[in-house]
């Protein structure tokens, strides 16, 4: 018999899609106990009846609340809401494929790692989601991170989602209810710290819908450079020249904007950007459709330059530290 798995999904404005989404986690083809719990913060939808429905349906759902609506806090508070020994963070829109519980506990068992997770596999329906999927899965867009863009199975810096060992979770206290963003980059640095191993599988992939249009895409990629800058000043020396190129794409186009009424050749900065995500988008837009494809540069140039913009312009004051008791280590105690 398998081992038993806590599924803790945070939700939020889900009334759309939570119903498929847990009956995707209870149909899975696995012959452990499969336990569910939703972490429901306030929502503008019916999401809260939907969740309230589901439980009074089907004995293996819970719900609890997350008052504050932000992920962190609501996976912590599913975490202390659940008790099996592996624990599987799944979204609330998130559509499974059947064999991803099973094939996760296997790698778990194989590799003796604490977190697997695989490949964020982002699929567009319209023109724009469509460049929006193509760029997370191509490494102009998003850089060489395996769980966008794919790879050999192996050791990981972070993963998309993740299936965890409750042991590797208590161990670090949990997520950092501070980071509101890259909370989960950060929760496999600590795993990592302190001995753990988190692992890569790229069996196991998830549909993701991108963002509709390019003000919810830049608002979303802005926020990950800023907290991501958050993480780095936490956390020494998580910094490389990939996640540097997008603040050094910022501050090389002002540069050259503004040096270029006085120094006509600083223009050339901006106008080789452009020239370069004009020939990253021919190079990466192979088979998408004309629609698509004409889209891929603004996709491009909005992924960048909004990530870099969050990134320079982070406050200090996101650093400060979070206020005591708020882990799964008090939670459970």
């Amino acid at each position: 018999m398998s081992p038993s798995i806590s599924v803790i999904m945070p939700v939020l404005n889900e009334e759309r899609h939570l119903r498929e989404a847990v009956q995707q986690v209870l149909d899975q083809d696995y012959d452990g106990a499969i336990e569910v719990v939703l972490a429901v913060g306030p929502s503008r939808d019916r999401t809260q009846e939907v969740a309230e429905a589901i439980a009074a349906a089907e004995p293996r759902v819970s719900v609890v609340a997350n008052p504050t609506g932000r992920t962190p806090n609501a996976l912590n508070a599913a975490l202390a809401m659940s008790s099996n020994p592996i624990v599987a963070r799944v979204d609330g829109h998130a559509m499974l494929p059947k064999d991803y519980i099973r094939t996760a506990v296997e790698t778990l068992q194989e590799t003796g790692a604490d977190n697997v997770g695989g490949i964020m596999a982002a699929e567009g329906i319209t023109p724009f989601e469509q460049a929006v999927a193509r760029a997370m899965t191509s490494k102009i867009g998003v850089g060489n991170a395996a769980f966008h863009v794919g790879g050999e199975g192996g050791p990981a810096d972070t993963v998309y989602l993740g299936v965890f060992r409750r042991e590797a979770l208590e161990r670090v206290g949990g997520y950092d209810e501070h980071f509101q963003r890259a909370q989960d980059w950060e929760m496999n640095h600590r795993i990592r710290e302190t001995g753990g191993l988190v692992w890569f599988q790229p069996k196991m992939r998830v549909s993701y819908r991108p963002r509709p249009n390019a003000r919810a895409l830049g608002k979303q990629y802005f926020h990950y450079g800023r907290w991501r800058r958050v993480v780095a000043r936490t956390h020494q020396g998580t910094i490389n020249f990939r996640y540097l190129a997008p603040p050094l794409a910022v501050l090389g186009i002002v540069f050259g904007l503004a040096l270029s009424p006085l120094f006509w050749p600083a223009v050339l900065i901006p106008a080789l950007y452009l020239v370069a995500i004009l020939a990253g988008a021919l190079l990466t837009g192979r088979g998408l459709p004309t629609a698509a494809l004409v889209r891929l540069p603004l996709v491009y140039a909005t992924m960048h330059l909004s990530w870099g913009t969050g990134f320079l312009t982070s406050p200090p004051r996101l650093s400060k530290p979070r206020p005591a008791g708020t882990n799964l280590q008090d939670l459970f105690h």
